[in-house]
Parts: structure tokens; sequence; C-alpha cells
């Protein structure tokens, strides 16, 4: 199902739930019921709730994408460090040049192709993506430099190895979703009681109080769809991309 038709119907059932409910508490209210008796420690209590709950809502959305962010950096930076490796082993003789740019190429190919979809759909990098990267690895480390100049260019390749293999491993980390089940619950709780307190102001007096009601609620649940979109960096909604890798190296995952 497409998220736009998620997020629609999930704002429709927010607002159909606070309709709902606040026609069948008007049918079944005493004739007596006077709305603008509310107390006001409910009206202060309704304020404070709401107040804290868009706190959480704030800093549940900043978390989320400033994960994002964080996973994009680790694809950044691991498109760099090959690159780099892959432009500074000119100065190698012309076979193990040729070898380690090859290797790379097939990686950042699988990468793209393969296992950024198994990121996407399994939430984990691949075994086979595990052993190409250990194949460039040898390739560097294994070789022996026959030069002043070589030599010069080995240790900054080593550098630029251990970089790509952080990002890989940061990468590999992100792919999960970041939120722990015990902040979807406090979010999920928290919206309840913060819709909740609207019946508690009984609000349910004119047709502008309903709209605004069903609005506030409908904002709620984008909110939260919003949360949801942006938990998990690779599968979801706006994404982390691959077009670092794309970039740097033209003509892979055609």
């Amino acid at each position: 199902m497409p998220e736009w038709l998620v997020l629609t119907l999930a704002m429709l059932a927010a607002c159909a739930v606070v309709v709902v409910i606040t026609l069948v508490r008007h049918r079944r209210a005493p004739e007596d019921e006077d709305p603008s008796e509310t107390p006001d420690v409910i009206e202060y209590m309704t304020m404070w709730i709401g107040v804290v709950y868009a706190i959480v809502l704030g800093l549940a959305i900043a978390g989320v994408w400033e994960g994002r962010s964080a996973a994009q950096d680790h694809v950044q930076a691991e498109a760099t460090a090959l690159h780099e490796i892959s432009e500074r082993v000119r100065v190698y003789p012309t076979e193990e040049r040729d070898r380690i740019r090859d290797d790379i190429r097939i990686y950042v190919n699988h990468v793209v192709t393969t296992e950024w979809d198994s990121m996407a759909d399994k939430g984990e990098v691949t075994e086979r993506g595990t052993r190409l990267f250990e194949r460039i690895r040898a390739d560097v480390t294994d070789y022996e430099p026959t030069s002043d100049f070589e030599a010069q260019a080995y240790q900054p390749l080593l550098d630029q190895v251990t970089a790509a293999s952080q990002a890989r491993i940061a990468r590999a980390e992100s792919t999960g979703e970041t939120m722990p089940g015990v902040v979807w619950f406090g979010l999920m709780a928290g919206a309840v009681i913060t819709i909740g307190m609207i019946f508690a102001l009984q609000i349910r007096r004119t047709t502008r109080e309903l709209v605004l009601a069903g609005l506030f609620s409908a904002l709620i649940a984008f909110l939260l769809f919003l949360i949801w979109d942006f938990d998990s960096p690779y599968s979801r909604g706006v994404t982390a991309s691959a077009d670092p890798f794309l970039n740097l190296f033209p003509g892979v995952g055609d």
C-alpha cells in the first residue's frame, strides 16, 4: 500500500473517531448538561498535557530525522573513502591498480543493486557485500610497495580503507528502526490522552469546534506517521540515498 494512502487513511480515521465519539456523546448527554461549566482545572490540565505532548513529538521527530541524516552521512563517507582509494592507487603498477579498481566497482555495484534492497527489506547488509569489501581490504593491505613513491601512498590508502570500513559498519548498524518500542508506546498513549482531553472539555457545542477537534486529531496522526516514516532510514519515505555511490562511480548499477 502506498505510503501517501496510509497517511490519508490514518488522518481520516483520526477525524472519524473524534466525530463519531462526539456525536454519540452528544446524543447521550443529559438535557440539562451545560458544556460551559467545564472546571478550570480541566482546561489547565488539558493545556499542559498538550504542551508536554508537543515537546515529546518534537523531540521524537528531531531524533528520527537526525538518525536519517546520520545514515546518509555514513553512505557519503563510505563512497568518498572508496573513491579516494580508487584514485590514489594510480601510483601502483597497472596490474595492481586495475585489480583494486575492478574490485571496488564490483563492490559498489553490489551495494547499490543487491545490498540496498536487502537493507530496505530485511534491515541488514549482505554477507557477499562483506566478502567483497574484505577483498578490497586484502588488495590494499597485502601489496608491498616497491618504491618510495608507492610507500608514501601506502599508509594513506590504509587510512581510507579503515574509513570505508567504519562507514560500512555504521551503515549496517543504522539499517533498522531507531525508535524503541517503549517510546512508541508513550507516543501512542500520549496521543490517546491528548485527544481524550478534548472530550473532557465537552467539545460538542458547535460545528466549528467539531471541525477543529477533527483537524487537531488529524494533525497528531500526521506527526505520528511522520515519525514512523523517518524511523527506518533505508526503507520508508524520505530514505537515505545511494546517490553518493552513483555520483562517484558513474555506470554502476546499470
